[in-house]
């Protein structure tokens, strides 16, 4: 695959921006994303227990300056607050995810009420403001208990979700229209099992690949369950981290790199969920056995789901190595393009390429963008203004990606600004900041952004239902 290039408005004018605007349906989803272990904080309070990232937290070297998300952005207490500056910028739907181990702080068994009712009163007062919740079920957080007894080694942590996913769903399936089962499967095991840059911190590939299979596992468990308990409209997907993998050059080694990493970055995770088979040559290009596969497991996993979620940073720009079959070579930096503070390349190309991709080859019923965002250096002198010119860019040309995926015909339904905050940022600590919203971490003062606003004004212009 060759590289194609286009040009991305790096500000558009008023005209332009309703042109834009005017591209999407009148019941798209506008919204932002957060993770329960990212923002919440309150981690040792009404009954919550530790998470694989409570624990990992404290190794040393696994995150930056040894941070961990005992406070976070303490949404926690804070939740009125969050709530209403969501809805002064006109947010019509929020993401957020759902703490395993503060409704089942055991894994397995009694329920938390106090945990649970936090979600309970999330929901009541986003609704209040006419902000549609999206729930994400898993991102993340396993508790600790669970890891001790195998985690997602354990075929039986696919059962314990499931259940986990009955309580949720039971309580809050008459108020919450739109499920995420599992976010980002492919970070959870190949980053959590296979080299240890996340939580439990195994290093070990086979390991990953079984992990995987458990996730996915989970996932196709989950859907029915959250089916059986939802409201009949309810809607359920799964969110992926998915890239448009690039060659550098025309050369036949480049051109089988391209597609050994599809297979390993998109397509290990795609494939089962939409063909219910893992890609053939996978499993023996990474040097392991397949997972552990029964009877009925795929067919479980390629469940029929309402939407994919697709979230997208980056795309990732190889070459093939001559001198070495099967191997290749990320290109970095790449000439002429410029890069955000997590050294991940601004290409929104890649996301219009990546959705008209998915359509083509997997035609999924729906799909919606549940993460997209940058982060860089933002600094706050005390003022009311934070000048973020960067990130305001780099939404309004992702945007713009979107916007011609849909007159190209593919079925995107919504797009969700990751993030709403600044953040616990997993292995980074708080030393990466994605929100729309600056929070001072000392004080916990939340100082609307640049890009918030230019959100807010960009979204008074998209067509209301």
């Amino acid at each position: 695959m060759t590289v194609r290039t286009m040009p991305w408005s790096t500000q558009l004018a008023g005209a332009e921006s309703s042109a834009l605007a005017a591209i999407f349906p009148a019941d798209f989803q506008w919204g932002v994303s957060t993770s329960a272990y990212q923002i919440e904080g309150a981690a040792r309070e009404d009954g919550r227990s530790p998470s694989i990232w409570d624990v990992f937290a404290t190794v040393p070297g696994a995150v930056y300056r040894r941070q961990n998300g005992d406070v976070a952005a303490d949404h926690y207490h804070r939740m009125r607050e969050d709530v209403a500056l969501m809805a002064s910028l006109g947010i019509r739907s929020y993401r957020f995810s759902v703490a395993w181990p503060r409704v089942i702080p055991d894994g397995t068994g009694p329920t938390n009420q106090r945990g649970l009712s936090f979600y309970d009163r999330l929901v009541d007062e986003l609704l209040k403001y006419h902000i549609e919740p999206m729930l994400t079920l898993y991102h993340w957080d396993l508790p600790w208990v669970l890891h001790e007894r195998g985690g997602w080694l354990s075929r039986p942590t696919a059962q314990a979700f499931a259940d986990y996913a009955d309580v949720v769903s039971r309580r809050l399936g008459d108020r919450v229209k739109h499920w995420i089962t599992i976010n980002e499967p492919f970070c959870a095991s190949y980053l959590g099992y296979g080299v240890g840059l996340h939580a439990p911190g195994l290093r070990d590939p086979q390991a990953a690949v079984i992990a995987a299979h458990h996730l996915l596992l989970g996932h196709g468990m989950a859907v029915e369950r959250v089916r059986a308990n939802a409201a009949p409209a309810a809607q359920v997907g799964i969110s992926l981290d998915l890239a448009s993998i690039y060659g550098a050059d025309d050369r036949a080694e480049t051109r089988a790199a391209v597609e050994k990493q599809d297979r390993f970055k998109n397509r290990w995770f795609l494939d089962p969920i939409f063909r219910g088979a893992y890609p053939q040559s996978l499993f023996a290009e990474q040097g392991v056995a397949p997972p552990p596969i029964q009877a009925a497991d795929m067919e479980l996993i390629a469940s029929p789901t309402d939407f994919l979620g697709v979230n997208y940073y980056s795309r990732e720009l190889i070459s093939g190595d001559p001198d070495t079959p099967g191997s290749s070579r990320r290109v970095y930096p790449v000439p002429g393009s410029v890069y955000t503070a997590m050294n991940w390349e601004v290409y929104p190309q890649g996301l219009s390429d990546l959705l008209v991709r998915l359509q083509h080859d997997y035609a999924p019923a729906a799909i919606v963008i549940t993460e997209n965002g940058a982060a860089y250096e933002d600094e706050w002198s005390g003022k009311e203004q934070i000048s973020d010119h960067e990130r305001q860019q780099y939404l309004q040309s992702h945007i713009q990606a979107v916007g011609r995926a849909v007159e190209q015909g593919v079925p995107v339904r919504g797009y969700y600004s990751w993030s709403l905050l600044d953040n616990f940022e997993w292995a980074e600590g708080y030393s990466k900041r994605f929100g729309l919203i600056y929070v001072d971490y000392p004080t916990q003062q939340r100082i609307i952004k640049d890009s918030g606003y230019w959100y807010r004004d960009f979204l008074t212009q998209v067509p209301r239902p």
